[in-house]
């Protein structure tokens, strides 16, 4: 059998080594959605050399060294997640700062069509570069990162709460040592009736040339007044993460007494506050996001706040989390949009979350499957849904990295790579 299936693939690369091809691969006949470029219909996207390079109505497959059959699923932009906890480590004390309660990403990124994360503050200017060392440098997945304004990061305990480890400058030299890596700043668990870390994160964000800030806000009673925070403390561009979130010591967006987003939240979008989703263990209630999306207040960005956690919890994944926002009844479109490319824009990085020719290769093709589906949130509420999302085939800079169901051809990429070489051969020997 081993020799017939030698034969066979010697058989196929002469064939295709007749007519050198064009693309590595075509991704052919998808539902194709790329927000940026106001693409949404039926289109093939061809590949080559890890960018994006064509996409238009009929690329003929004859000019790939590999197809992927679209037929019925949505070809969209990598996912990017804004908001996960990926510095993992062995430091049993220590929580999402090289410790027990963070992992590696690329077994769980994949699978869900996500090709770029965003550390959300793990790790604080005096820990990042060993978190690049320990997992940036070592993963497939793209991984950027929110400086924690705490030096330590999310070590845990009182050290979170050490305002005199809450130091801007420190934060925006290591932003621009590492600017490839380091996308924003990150206030989190701090309790307390005191701005200190909120002002310091800003700070650090003009000092590195105006990077965004990402709050999570811990805690303290009274709460802090989230509509001064919108207004006065935070910049355009900053973020408000656990936008849905309904936890004691924190102010909600959503007045629970109306089932009304307050209005100065709709002021505060105005002024450019995006609301990122960072759903997590707890923070994420369907008494908040319901009304909200009702009235279309839509997430500018649904993320995880992914950890060892709330992956086993209401949360899940990501696919999950989109899935429970079309279920409110936000569309596939938006959904698509507030997962890719608002994002992209959000970490200022417009080269990624799009299909545009000469972009990264970064793309997910997703099947919509349809039945009866159960979403529920961490208080117990549940809905219901006729359909959810899965992920079919991930490619990352160029490269299949995840095809569930085999639908590739040829699936071995050793033989795609013999192929190159073989059409590069017999080519120079022309030429020759």
């Amino acid at each position: 059998m081993k020799i017939k299936k030698l034969i066979a693939l010697l058989l196929t690369a002469m064939c295709l080594s007749t007519n050198a091809q064009e693309f590595d691969i075509v991704i052919k006949g998808g539902h194709v959605i790329d927000p940026k470029n106001k693409i949404d219909g039926t289109m093939d996207v061809a590949v080559l050399d890890g960018l994006i390079a064509e996409v238009s109505k009929n690329i003929d497959t004859a000019r790939a060294l590999q197809v992927v059959h679209a037929n019925g699923l949505y070809v969209v932009p990598g996912l990017i997640d804004i908001h996960t906890h990926h510095f993992w480590g062995t430091q049993l004390d220590q929580n999402y700062m090289n410790g027990p309660n963070a992992f590696p990403p690329d077994g769980f990124t994949f699978r869900n069509g996500i090709t770029t994360v965003v550390d959300a503050g793990s790790s604080g200017w005096s820990t990042f570069p060993d978190f690049k060392k320990q997992t940036i440098d070592l993963s497939k997945t793209r991984v950027l990162a929110f400086l924690n304004i705490v030096g330590q990061g999310m070590r845990g305990g009182g050290y979170e709460q050490n305002t005199s480890d809450m130091d801007a400058k420190m934060s925006a030299l290591t932003a621009k040592q590492f600017k490839d890596h380091v996308v924003g700043f990150k206030v989190a668990h701090y309790e307390g009736y005191d701005w200190t870390p909120v002002e310091q994160a800003v700070k650090a964000g003009k000092l590195a040339g105006g990077l965004p800030t990402m709050i999570d806000f811990g805690g303290s009673t009274p709460p802090l007044p989230i509509r001064d925070l919108f207004l006065e403390k935070l910049q355009p561009g900053d973020i408000f993460t656990h936008a849905f979130a309904q936890l004691g010591g924190r102010e909600y967006l959503v007045d629970m007494d109306t089932e009304k987003v307050k209005p100065f939240v709709y002021e505060a979008r105005k002024r450019g506050i995006n609301f990122d989703v960072g759903y997590g263990g707890i923070s994420f209630a369907f008494s908040q996001a319901i009304p909200a999306v009702k009235e279309g207040f839509y997430p500018d960005a649904i993320s995880t706040d992914i950890h060892i956690g709330s992956m086993n919890g209401s949360m899940k994944d990501l696919l999950t989390v989109m899935d429970k926002f079309m279920a409110m009844g936000m569309p596939l479109n938006a959904v698509i949009e507030a997962s890719s490319w608002k994002p992209a824009q959000i970490i200022k990085r417009p080269e990624l979350g799009n299909l545009s020719v000469g972009a990264p290769a970064d793309i997910a093709v997703l099947g919509l499957r349809k039945g009866n589906f159960g979403f529920f949130d961490y208080i117990g509420h549940r809905i219901t849904s006729k359909e959810r999302l899965e992920c079919e085939i991930t490619v990352r800079a160029g490269e299949i990295v995840f095809d569930y169901n085999g639908l590739a051809y040829p699936l071995n990429v050793d033989f795609k790579k013999y192929i190159r070489e073989e059409n590069l051969r017999r080519q120079s020997m022309r030429e020759h």
